[in-house]
């Protein structure tokens, strides 16, 4: 197994790094610097995680999953929503503590294997800071093909009864999110977010809004407005976001509702590398 080349400490960070919260009583969320993990306990006590967070980042999502959990309850496995350096910077680490398996979509594969790197990011792209400084981010691919397993095709999501799995590309080719129809509970990775990414200020004090993907790693843009209509028209009640705080009722679906409305105006940058020019 390897982690990506290029991986490296990124020096960011928000007002909400660090912390740990619920959003179910099953279901917590925890920022890493930037990005949020999730935990998700079942009712026999063991838990699975959603993503691994940033680059050299092992030890404290160890020591915060050996807080809630116990020394000695690894996760029965890793879901990863995509393969973006801020969601897989510390899998490689994570794998050997625990000796899980990782589960991802088919089409995220090559990026997860050795065999294909993520295009660098845009810096070009229309944004604030976050985006002119984006070519310092990981792309190459990690190797994880020991333990890497396809999530099931008829959309169940391993180990997590009641849960489904969503594809939802556009930022990335096998993007997925996670619901769950009982309560409405959805994970949506990068689909949408509740802060603007690409601005530092926003990011660092995590200002809450609903925002489309992140500019400078969305390569195409048509495929996530259809995502982000895709979870839309569930019957969501709070979300998980990739970036940013969990937001739930009215707040959340009229922040979706004005999102797809006005989707050119306020997701899609005015010129980069990925946007087509209508």
């Amino acid at each position: 197994m390897e982690q990506s080349k290029d991986n490296k400490a990124i020096p960011m960070t928000s007002v909400n790094s660090g912390k740990e919260r619920e959003a179910a009583p099953d279901v917590h969320y925890y920022t890493n610097q930037i990005v949020n993990i999730v935990f998700i306990e079942k009712p026999d006590g063991a838990w699975v995680l959603i993503d691994a967070g940033m680059p050299k980042s092992a030890k404290e999502i160890i020591d915060v999953a050996e807080e809630r959990f116990g020394m000695r309850q690894p996760p029965q496995a890793i879901i990863l929503t995509h393969g973006h350096f801020d969601h897989v910077g510390s899998i490689v680490d994570l794998i050997l503590e625990w000796n899980c398996p990782v589960y991802a979509h088919p089409m995220e594969h090559p990026f997860l294997t050795g065999a294909m790197a993520y295009p660098e990011p845009d810096t070009s792209v229309q944004g604030g800071m976050l985006a002119k400084i984006s070519a310092l981010y990981p792309n190459e691919p990690i190797d994880i093909h020991e333990v890497l397993q396809s999530l099931p095709p008829d959309g169940s999501v391993p180990f997590l009864p009641g849960w489904q799995w969503i594809h939802v590309p556009g930022h990335s080719p096998g993007q997925v999110a996670f619901f769950r129809e009982e309560d409405g509970l959805l994970i949506s990775a990068d689909a949408f977010i509740t802060v603007k990414q690409d601005s530092m200020y926003k990011v660092l004090l995590q200002k809450k809004e609903v925002c489309g993907p992140p500019v400078y790693l969305t390569t195409d843009w048509d495929a996530a407005y259809e995502s982000v209509q895709r979870l839309a028209a569930l019957n969501l009640q709070t979300v998980i976001p990739g970036h940013g705080t969990a937001m739930s009722g009215n707040e959340l679906k009229e922040g979706l509702a004005i999102l797809i409305k006005n989707w050119r105006e306020l997701a899609v940058p005015d010129h980069g590398q990925w946007v087509r020019e209508e």
